[in-house]
């Protein structure tokens, strides 16, 4: 290739030659080629300054070559000049001419507009509507040449196509509006009225793509310029609900979302409940299958069908956190196509939630009617009904509560009936009412019905029909997540029939079944360790470890799978960890080199890979503690793991620093060779500018820099100030970041102060407030009180260093629920005492800290002052935030299951 380029650059035909014969095998499906080899060679080819040029080239002049080819290099250069356009040169870029250096192009499309010619036209407006697509922000930014940004000299074209006779121009102009909507370019806003009247026009068009860009329109308004809609939003709302009945399904599908966008845009319900009557209906009425709903042909696939492609989705691992942000994807099915089935349950699931019991009235009747509809032809409306229970089970949980036990006891049988997406929509829906369930076990009559629940669901799980076995894997997941330790007497024979799925099911729904198996192990942790279990669980998973090799995609579940058990087995998973500690460490070691040279490495690079083996590395840690030190003095884990922690991906790097975290906990002397270097690397996750997109990283590099201070103590003194300098930032913003983060933060500020509190106490006057408001909002826990102890050495070493603060110190203290610790209670009613007696300079801070007192007095609580502390009294007013709480920091909940569950279909 040409080393530069210029305005009469031509091609050199060998490199023409051989990028069109790269980019032929890259879209062809039946070459032998390697992709990630032809891949990797058209990136390397990217490094010339003029690989875009011959992109362009094949694009637009080349003679003789497929369609295909020529669209490859024209996607291919669309990726390569959103990230390297402005690096061009100016050669490559009066070659490439872009949008914005190219003025004479807008204005020949103008003049095209203008034009009544309607083939000059529609080319205008379907070259502008991808332009509008996939760059907006050019439109909207100024261009030499022009006075005004190109999209003000647009939009009144665009307007005046709201009223064209030809359809196609109607739709362009429209789809090419919206398009701006979420930017808002001073234009589209000063024009917004026009804007409006021309959607009001396009309501009724005839043309059903048309109504459905109107939809998508009042939809993304209403999501961030809701105040527009403001004076019409009872038209829009009428004119919704009508076209949610519309005979176009896209074009009901797009109305429907708009009940999830109001209620998610917090606007008042007022609007709303006026038509409730006539919307639940039609929710209803769309949730039932359609005859030609390709649900309905694969709800007959046996399970001795193979799986196809189309249906082994990728999956995602999500990488360990220490905290309680990860997001639970509780009822997502990201794999399944969206249909106006579904967006109508989840807008009934929204609507549930905004306006909880008021639905039923309306609902319930409908829902009876369907149940009560007799017959096998009326198998899609009892269908429907079942699934409009599970969609309100959360929203309207108060008012069906008084019926639960016979909806529960109604819906049981339903798991046999003869039509299997029923007993699919069963499971689902009984999965949405297992926290009742469980609860209820507590008497006779709740016990039997959970056993009822759960023999059935067991029985759903062994179905030959492969979307009940999805469905009810699923459904058990859910209840054994509530169920927990309530499961170990049925332990043998959950365990028979997991096994026996996992022994008979096909690649797609086995992924469920690990999961049901790893949250089986969260559920009932050592109650698992038995011999008997153990029989049961274990030699099958490892016949499968075995079997597949270090490249298969489908070892990721296994691996997760085996994360739970070990943490759950604890040190009876010595007996299995040898071989899966190598195995982790060798996969690491092989990608790394596959990042490099995959041809070397004999698989090709996926950080999956890595994630998941650190992740099962450190549920190796967490299960079997100091005992996994035999395991990584004989491995190179330590300098692989430091390698990790310096990964480009952040995902890769927040499993680094979770494995960091855990191995200091357990082997601590293992990291000590390179102990600066890990709390060097771990301090840099604190002060980034990107830290709102990496805080995942950046909280688990923080529990892992606390739970070395820990264990090394003053040999981390050297770092000591660094890390309390990248930390009180982030406590002084809390509101613009994440609780855990935060909480997790405030420890090992905590804990920095317990080991080195002569290095931390001369400046605590700069932190006390911050970091106390965050100690006051966290759970009682171990970790809290490691937090206190450094509270209480730097009140020693630096007494009026807190005077500032009192206030903010005496809430933390009240945050307690009971100190358990005897040593942390009395430090505490030391650090008090010393209040007590203000000297003249502490008066004021003094007189604030009494009224704290009568506070709590007032509360009923018994204070924490050495006269009347006791612990286990805490103020209701504090409660709420200190106590109340799900059990969330650092260690205790380090990542929450990603679990495959499943929506209705």
């Amino acid at each position: 290739m040409a080393a530069t380029a210029s305005a009469s650059w031509q091609p050199q035909e060998d490199g023409l030659k051989e990028i069109c014969v790269l980019l032929e095998h890259q879209i062809s499906p039946s070459s032998s080629a390697d992709k990630s080899q032809i891949w990797q060679q058209l990136q390397h080819y990217s490094q010339f300054p003029d690989f875009n040029n011959y992109l362009v080239f094949i694009l637009t002049r080349t003679e003789g070559k497929s369609v295909e080819i020529r669209q490859a290099a024209g996607l291919l250069l669309k990726n390569n000049l959103r990230t390297a356009y402005k690096s061009l040169t100016t050669a490559c870029q009066q070659y490439i001419k872009g949008i914005s250096g190219w003025p004479e192009l807008l204005q020949a499309l103008v003049t095209c507009l203008d034009s009544n010619d309607l083939n000059h036209m529609e080319g205008a407006m379907d070259a502008l509507s991808k332009i509008c697509e996939d760059i907006p922000q050019v439109l909207d930014s100024d261009v030499p040449g022009l006075s005004d940004p190109p999209i003000k000299i647009f939009l009144p074209r665009f307007y005046h196509f709201f009223q064209s006779p030809h359809s196609s121009l109607r739709k362009l102009a429209l789809a090419s509006v919206n398009q701006y909507i979420m930017l808002m370019p001073a234009a589209l806003y000063a024009s917004m009225t026009e804007y409006l009247q021309g959607l009001f026009i396009l309501a009724r068009d005839p043309t059903s793509e048309v109504r459905k860009l109107v939809c998508a329109a009042f939809v993304q308004l209403i999501e961030v310029r809701p105040s527009f809609l403001e004076h019409h939003l009872k038209d829009v709302i009428e004119y919704i609900l009508q076209v949610n009945n519309d005979s176009d399904d896209e074009v009901a599908l797009e109305a429907c979302e708009f009940w999830s966008a109001y209620c998610d845009a917090q606007l008042s319900p007022e609007n709303l409940r006026e038509f409730l009557p006539r919307l639940i209906p039609v929710l209803l009425s769309n949730m039932v299958y359609t005859d030609d709903d390709e649900s309905l042909v694969e709800a007959e696939e046996d399970e001795s069908l193979p799986d196809r492609d189309q249906d082994l989705k990728p999956r995602f691992h999500s990488s360990r956190l220490h905290g309680s942000d990860s997001v639970d994807g509780d009822d997502d099915d990201i794999v399944n196509i969206w249909n106006l089935r579904k967006c109508s349950a989840a807008a009934l699931d929204v609507l549930s939630n905004v306006f909880g019991d008021e639905i039923l009235p309306t609902l319930l009747p409908v829902v009876q009617g369907k149940l009560s509809a007799t017959g096998d032809e009326a198998w899609k409306e009892r269908e429907a009904a079942v699934l409009a229970l599970g969609a309100v089970a959360e929203g309207c949980i108060n008012g069906l509560y008084p019926h639960l036990s016979q909806i529960v006891e109604f819906l049981i049988p339903l798991l046999d009936d003869k039509f299997p997406l029923i007993r699919s929509i069963s499971c689902w829906t009984l999965s949405r009412f297992s926290k009742y369930i469980v609860q209820e076990s507590g008497h006779e009559k709740g016990f039997e019905q959970f056993d009822k629940v759960l023999m059935g669901l067991l029985r759903r799980i062994l179905d030959t029909n492969k979307r009940v076995q999805e469905a009810a894997c699923s459904a058990f997941a859910t209840l054994e997540e509530e169920a927990a330790e309530e499961l170990a007497p049925r332990l043998d024979i959950i365990l028979q029939h997991l096994m026996c799925a996992f022994g008979k099911y096909q690649r797609r729904n086995l992924r469920i079944v690990y999961d049901a198996i790893g949250t089986l192990a969260d559920a009932v942790g050592a109650e698992l360790n038995q011999p008997t279990y153990l029989e049961i669980l274990m030699p099958p998973l490892i016949g499968k470890w075995q079997q597949l090799s270090n490249s298969d995609k489908d070892l990721f579940p296994l691996l997760e799978c085996f994360t739970s058990i070990a943490q759950a087995l604890g040190p009876g998973f010595s007996q299995f960890a040898e071989p899966v500690f190598q195995r982790c460490i060798h996969i690491i070691q092989s990608q790394h080199v596959a990042k490099v040279d995959p041809v070397s490495a004999g698989v090709p690079y996926d950080k999956e890979f890595i994630v998941c083996s650190l992740d099962l590395l450190s549920g190796l840690a967490e299960g079997l503690g100091s005992g996994i030190e035999s395991l990584v003095s004989q491995s190179s884990l330590r300098d692989l793991l430091l390698q990790c922690c310096m990964d480009d991906g952040t995902d890769v790097r927040q499993s680094a620093f979770a494995l960091l975290g855990d191995l200091a906990k357990a082997c601590a002397v293992h990291l000590r060779p390179r102990l600066h270097e890990f709390l060097d690397v771990a301090a840099k996750q604190l002060n980034t500018p990107k830290l709102k997109e990496t805080m995942s990283v950046a909280n688990n590099a923080c529990w892992a820099i606390g739970e070395l201070a820990v264990k090394v103590h003053q040999e981390i003194s050297p770092i000591v100030m660094t890390i309390i300098s990248c930390l009180v930032p982030i406590l002084q913003h809390s509101e613009e970041l994440n609780k855990s983060l935060i909480e997790n933060s405030a420890i090992t500020l905590g804990r920095l102060a317990w080991v080195c509190p002569e290095l931390v106490s001369p400046h605590m006057e700069h932190f006390m407030q911050s970091w106390c408001i965050a100690l006051s909002l966290i759970r009682d826990d171990i970790e809290k009180e490691d937090a206190f102890r450094g509270l209480c050495a730097m009140v020693r070493a630096n007494p009026s260093g807190a005077l500032s603060s009192l206030v903010f110190m005496c809430k933390a203290i009240a945050s307690w629920h009971e100190i358990r610790s005897e040593e942390l209670h009395n430090e505490v009613c030391q650090v008090l005492h010393g209040y007590k007696q203000p000297q003249p300079q502490q008066y004021h801070a003094a007189q604030e800290f009494k009224l704290i007192l009568q506070v709590l007095e007032a509360h009923g609580s018994a204070t924490l002052c050495p006269e009347t502390l006791q612990a286990g009294d805490v103020p209701k007013a504090h409660q709420g935030a200190g106590c109340a709480q799900m059990r969330s920091t650092q260690a205790i909940e380090k990542r929450r299951r990603t679990k495959v569950l499943v929506a209705p279909k």
